[in-house]
């Protein structure tokens, strides 16, 4: 632990230096970088000064009551000090060593999700959509933007698949822990007998990634065009601008239908064809990893069901972590904070041990 706190108050020391360096000044890009790591980093250092602080007061007020010695009133007070100082030592430890786990570096990228009807029907549609305005109004809620790739409409007024970019700090180091198998059981406003089903969808959360991370040979894709469906302008629906992207290697298939301009539709498709390129490689990694893990909180397995939301008690549990809210509607308003703060403080013990 020593190590990693003498790395991080370098590296504090360092950028605070070059933040005041005239080329970095003129570098927008490096000094963005530069800016968003101090920051980050101003946080661990304050946490280790506030160790180093309460340490320091254990350490006189254990001097002071063993040098009390027949004030039996000074060596009390000292010791209750000294309780006191006791325990809050050992929070602020497993504070800091919290913050003391390296981040992932792709925590600060913008989101790609991708919301899917799965199993469930119409019910599976409707929840769908209901998880698309969740995410929504909580990237509203951060005042993150939200750009569409497109939608796909359901009967009964539902959602079929849905795509869109997040865009704000540290979209995808909160919305990674998203990604899964989301379960729903409730009646449907089309039974009769009133019965709970149980419906499912899938999301999953991308890290967007840089041209330079993921190189596309144009030979390996076949591109096709066609007309646009679903909501949109009479541009959007009644010109071959939406795009299909199918990369032979892997068979990955993307589609863009948002904005008129084939071109634009185009270069959004790569994009997100270049996040799940990147996916594929961090699953990759992970699963050679997650022998040795226990939670896997982080690691986006979208096959495992990982949260389920029971209307008929108000409840959604979270099955990685144990959590359990009966605030649902609150949920589905888009509070989510509470529930990504308890995985990312699981992902991040997990990865302490």
């Amino acid at each position: 632990m020593n190590e990693r706190i003498r790395e991080i108050e370098q590296r504090y020391g360092e950028i605070s230096s070059l933040l005041a360096d005239p080329a970095v000044l003129a570098d927008q890009s490096r000094l963005r970088d530069l800016s968003r790591e101090h920051s980050q980093l101003a946080e661990v250092v304050a946490a280790i000064a506030r160790f180093r602080t309460v340490e320091a007061e254990l350490r006189d007020a254990r001097e002071m009551q063993a040098e009390a010695g027949s004030d039996a009133e000074l060596a009390t007070m000292a010791g209750q000090e000294a309780d006191r100082l006791e325990a809050e030592l050992a929070r602020v430890t497993a504070d800091m060593k919290l913050l003391l786990v390296p981040r992932d570096p792709l925590d600060d990228r913008d989101a790609v999700v991708e919301i899917r009807a799965g199993t469930g029907g119409d019910e599976a549609g409707l929840f769908a959509g209901d998880l698309v305005r969740m995410y929504t109004r909580f990237a509203e809620s951060r005042g993150w933007k939200v750009e569409w790739l497109g939608q796909s409409e359901g009967s009964a007024g539902g959602v079929k698949e849905a795509s869109f970019i997040v865009r704000g700090a540290n979209a995808y180091g909160d919305l990674r822990y998203e990604s899964g198998v989301h379960r729903v059981q409730r009646v449907p406003a089309t039974e009769s007998q009133g019965r709970i089903h149980t419906s499912a969808a899938t999301v999953a959360v991308l890290p967007e990634a840089e041209e330079v991370e993921v190189e596309i040979d144009g030979g390996d894709l076949k591109i096709d065009v066609y007309r646009s469906s679903g909501p949109g302008g009479q541009s959007v629906n009644t010109t071959d601008s939406a795009v299909r992207i199918t990369h032979l290697p892997s068979g990955l298939v993307v589609t863009c239908q948002d904005e008129k301009s084939q071109h634009k539709n185009r270069e959004k498709a790569l994009s997100v064809l270049r996040s799940r390129l990147l996916d594929l490689r961090i699953a990759e990694q992970e699963a050679k990893r997650a022998r040795t893990r226990k939670l896997q909180v982080g690691t986006g397995d979208r096959s495992a069901k990982i949260r389920t939301y029971n209307f008929p008690q108000s409840r959604v549990t979270d099955h990685r972590i144990g959590y359990t809210t009966h605030a649902l509607q609150q949920v589905l308003d888009g509070n989510l904070q509470e529930i990504i703060e308890q995985l990312r403080m699981a992902d991040q013990e997990e990865r302490a041990a």
